[in-house]
């Protein structure tokens, strides 16, 4: 069943279009988070779910019912936001709380439900603490119980992690896609890390310019983008100008396979460097190594070939060769992306 819709989701700020027609869909117990750079409209998309932004035109329904007149409050949805905003006068308890007491719930009910998601977020016991005690990572959990306490029918994150170490987020991410699916929960997140969002999310929407220009599962985003400017948000720098016939394409690095079923004629075409094999440099394109890049046990490689843009390649750490050394690349077709607009 689909929760959140929105239906030609469109503001202006004067002459500028922060959202310009959007369409899109979560369905319940999913987590969508919403990926791009900044000014793409991402937290436009947050603040007009929400009612804290009115729409020019466009609709955005909840569980199928038309939010436009209603409120933010009586919306039903949970916002958290980046600098997470708690209340430094009140302890903990005094802030997970909060919106339940705004409701009107018993103290026996406000107690146990602190006590219940103080256990849930990793944090047993810490009703009586300061906040100006707790460490950026606490204060996201105590961000996160406050914002579950009033049992949101949707909990929208707005950059949630953006301001802990990599470390930190790379734990708390795994612990936060856990918990959603404990509980059931529906998410709508932004950020602009995009290992965040594919580790957390069901689904990733990318926009640019206020616009949607792709949506799909980590996988299929990550394996497929569906334009340049996806593939080169993503990191991937490999991209060059191609005419592909058949099963191969004519590019500045010479012949390069493609997968069976690629559109033809005149595009770009994105090589990841997964897909740069190196061979020995009287067997393939020959190129220099100009840097390496130690990323654990994997290495990557900054080439210069002798004809074309440069190339970045992954390979082993057992396998890397040195800088300035001079190697030969071959191209595997299933990690080729013949690329759309």
């Amino acid at each position: 069943m689909t929760l959140l819709r929105l239906d030609g989701a469109t503001v202006r700020f004067g002459g500028h279009t922060a959202l310009d027609a959007v369409g899109m869909e979560v369905a319940e117990h999913e987590t969508v988070c919403v990926l791009g750079p900044s000014g793409s409209g991402k937290s436009t998309l947050l603040r007009v779910v929400a009612g804290l932004q009115p729409l020019d035109s466009g609709r955005v329904l909840l569980a199928g019912h038309d939010q436009s007149g209603v409120p933010a409050h009586r919306r039903g949805v949970g916002l958290m936001f980046q600098d997470h905003q708690l209340f430094p006068q009140r302890d903990v308890a005094g802030n997970v709380d909060f919106g339940l007491r705004m409701r009107g719930a018993a103290r026996a009910e406000r107690e146990r439900t602190v006590e219940e998601l103080l256990e849930l977020v990793g944090l047993p016991g810490a009703q009586r603490r300061a906040v100006a005690s707790l460490s950026g990572g606490e204060q996201q959990r105590v961000a996160l119980a406050r914002a579950l306490a009033p049992g949101p029918r949707l909990l929208m994150l707005d950059e949630p992690l953006g301001q802990l170490d990599r470390g930190l987020r790379e734990r708390l991410v795994v612990e936060l896609r856990g918990l959603f699916r404990r509980l059931g929960t529906t998410v709508l997140a932004v950020t602009h890390d995009q290992s965040e969002a594919f580790a957390l999310a069901d689904r990733v929407v990318v926009m640019r310019d206020g616009r949607v220009e792709q949506a799909g599962t980590p996988l299929e985003v990550w394996q497929r983008p569906a334009s340049e400017f996806v593939a080169r948000f993503l990191g991937f720098d490999n991209v060059v100008a191609a005419t592909v016939t058949g099963e191969a394409a004519d590019t500045a690095w010479g012949k390069v396979p493609v997968p069976a079923g690629s559109p033809q004629g005149a595009g770009r075409l994105l090589v990841r460097p997964a897909g740069v094999r190196l061979v020995p440099a009287t067997d393939g394109l020959r190129c220099d190594v100009l840097a390496r890049t130690f990323r654990g046990d994997q290495v990557t490689l900054l080439l210069r070939p002798e004809e074309g843009p440069r190339l970045e390649a992954g390979c082993a750490l057992r396998d890397a060769p040195a800088e300035g050394d001079t190697v030969g690349v071959s191209f595997t077709a299933d990690e080729v992306v013949v690329l759309g607009g």
